[in-house]
């Protein structure tokens, strides 16, 4: 009965023109699949009767899709029914995520891992056979214990071997595990640092990371094929045969740490004194232990150690706000620390904000942590004898990461290799160079030593120096193909004790990298526009950019476009970019910016870069005030071009 009772209230909204065509087509295809469990066809039904006709349209305006790195999305409604509330958690945690096509729940979630399934067997059956191993790992977030359940659980009924964390651990844990316990893929719930009511799915393939082509391709073929009338038998939840993911496993994530660490002696005899904050997420889980191992002991903001899905001291948990440092920062300063570390909620991004010489405070950017990283770490491998063919070395960054980390990388003789944003990307590149490393050896010499392998790297293929994306990311050695915060952040206090040892602030050596290389600033201005107008708005920009690239911005002429989605571009090894809805512009003043959708919120994104020349400190002063002002024109300028755009759409 409540079934034909929400036939009856979609067809009314329909066609009372109360809901969008295409979420009543979206609702017809799940109402007609058969699938739905009773409190889920009562949730829906309560929405209908409430009139809540703007909700019905963001969870059904448009699928949820498996892209090719997985999904994201809301796990909880803004406004929710009833029957999904159920009994809420201490943490609160409704009873139920929120029924919808395009919102992260039960049946987005097994539909995916069943298609997923289907293409890791037909994976392993054209390669030797066996079965199908995975590996799950999850976050803090609401539901991501439950999501992570429900992935091992199908997988299991499915037939394979599964490996489950019994407690949330990080994302760079997760690729790390996926090779050493050699799965043939795995999964992360997570949503990284989106706000609380948000919920993700990652899939990772055997080589530790995200898939690319062309497993992306065939995953999400394999995803699209599964009917949702296949769903319902899969929704029950059984741990039968799940193995738990072994001790030693994680001992040997914690083991590879110590390969980003150049000058041990350095760190012993310099330990800086540091505050760190996991802001209630998954760093808890290991950070602290993995600073302990190498003998420095954390001062913690214990009020955000907890792991707790509302993240309930910040506003948002994204290590790159100021906001969400601030308590950090008052530690720090109470302290007299030399430095305050934050992770987001998976582990894999790090914000840092520093002491200054006058006593003051500053957090630093994600462009400014990889270069100073970036900087450091290949002068140390040089001096210490670990880079010896530096035209076989590389940094491997984003093309929405600041052009300085190329300009190191030239200094020191080093490649530079851009790619599309998304760390799946840098973990592709790594894989090719192990391959090759594999192809002319025979081996991918991970049982040899550090020192040793990096040789054989740059003997046969390209050894990874440093690599990093602009959205405070960072990652120091190829054992796992992600970003990684519990690395970065013994890096960065690897670098902080080098100075300390020599008797230099942070400010000052990144002052130093400017006088070598130039002035850059960098700024990343983000629209947010939710539901479906909002995504109508934003693919509407992005379209127009595609069919007629801007002039000007800001009364300074366009002096070249570069269109992802139509050009060919190819990187410094030779290797073709894939085609992405992404523009990049130079401005006839030298300035350039570029523009895409975030792939995982929905904003529209806007990356500027500045640079200017720098020969002396007087010059510094004056390039940092003429950036600074120029760049908030040009952002100014682009933010008029995208609301003027939004109106028209």
């Amino acid at each position: 009965m409540t079934e034909n009772k929400l036939e009856q209230l979609v067809a009314e909204a329909a066609n009372g023109g109360k809901i969008l065509p295409s979420a009543a087509e979206n609702l017809g295809k799940w109402m007609s699949q058969n699938f739905l469990p009773e409190w889920a066809v009562e949730s829906l039904v309560e929405l209908f009767e409430n009139g809540d006709f703007g909700e019905i349209n963001d969870r059904f305006f448009k699928p949820l899709a498996f892209g090719t790195g997985g999904m994201r999305g809301r796990t909880i409604g803004k406004k929710s029914a009833k029957a999904e509330l159920g009994k809420i958690s201490e943490q609160g945690t409704p009873e139920h995520a929120a029924v919808g096509a395009s919102y992260m729940n039960d049946f987005n979630v097994a539909r995916a891992t069943i298609g997923l399934f289907g293409y890791c067997k037909s994976y392993t059956e054209a390669n030797g056979g066996g079965t199908p191993k995975l590996a799950v790992a999850f976050d803090v977030r609401h539901f991501s214990a439950h999501f992570a359940q429900l992935c091992a659980s199908v997988w299991r009924k499915l037939g394979g071997e599964v490996y489950l964390f019994d407690s949330p651990r990080s994302t760079p844990q997760l690729s790390f595990t996926v090779r050493n316990l050699k799965t043939t893929a795995g999964i992360v719930i997570t949503a990284s640092h989106n706000p609380s009511h948000d919920n993700g799915y990652k899939v990772y393939f055997g080589d530790g990371a995200q898939v690319i082509s062309p497993h992306a391709e065939g995953i999400v073929a394999e995803v699209n094929k599964v009917a949702w009338s296949e769903v319902g038998d899969f929704l029950n939840i059984n741990l039968d045969g799940v193995k738990a993911v072994p001790q030693s496993s994680e001992e040997a994530y914690v083991k590879s740490i110590e390969n980003c660490v150049i000058d041990k002696d350095v760190m012993a005899a310099n330990k800086p004194k540091l505050v760190y904050t996991s802001v209630h997420g998954t760093g808890a889980a290991l950070c602290p232990s993995v600073m302990r191992h190498f003998g420095i002991e954390p001062i913690l903001v214990e009020e955000q150690m907890d792991m707790d899905p509302r993240f309930p001291t910040v506003k948002q948990p994204n290590p790159e706000y100021a906001e969400t440092l601030s308590m950090g920062i008052a530690k720090m300063l109470e302290t007299n620390a030399d430095c305050l570390m934050a992770t987001d909620p998976d582990a894999d991004r790090m914000g840092v904000a520093i002491r200054t010489k006058d006593g003051g405070t500053r957090i630093l950017t994600g462009n400014m942590i990889g270069s100073l990283l970036a900087e450091y770490r290949a002068a140390q491998m040089k001096a210490k004898g670990i880079i010896v063919k530096p035209e076989n070395c590389a940094f491997i960054k984003t093309f929405v990461t600041t052009p300085l980390q190329d300009k190191i990388a030239h200094t020191h003789g080093l490649k530079c290799l851009n790619t599309l944003t998304g760390f799946k990307w840098i973990g592709g590149k790594l894989t090719k160079y192990e391959n090759k490393l594999i192809a002319a050896t025979g081996s991918d010499c991970t049982d040899k030593p550090y020192a040793e392998r990096a040789k054989l790297m740059q003997e046969y293929s390209t050894f990874f120096v440093f690599g990093g994306e602009e959205s405070y990311g960072y990652l120091g050695t190829d054992s796992v193909r992600d970003k990684d915060a519990n690395a970065a952040v013994i890096m960065f206090s690897e670098m902080l004790a080098y100075l300390k040892a020599n008797g230099r602030t942070v400010e000052e050596y990144l002052d130093s990298i400017y006088l070598k290389c130039g002035y850059y600033l960098e700024e990343l201005k983000s629209i947010y526009r939710e539901g479906a107008e909002g995504a109508a708005q934003i693919q509407s920009f992005l379209k127009t950019l595609d069919e007629k690239p801007l002039a000007e911005v800001a009364g300074v002429r366009v002096a070249k476009s570069v269109n992802f989605n139509r050009d060919e571009i190819f990187d410094a090894d030779g290797d073709r970019i894939p085609r992405e809805k992404f523009f990049f512009y130079t401005l006839e003043n030298g300035y350039s910016f570029a523009v895409r959708g975030s792939g995982t919120e929905p904003k529209i994104k806007f990356y500027a870069f500045a640079v200017e020349k720098a020969d002396s400190p007087e010059l510094l002063e004056t390039a940092k005030k003429t950036a600074r002002t120029e760049l908030d024109k040009m952002l100014g300028g682009l933010a008029e071009i995208f609301e003027k755009s939004a109106k028209q759409a």
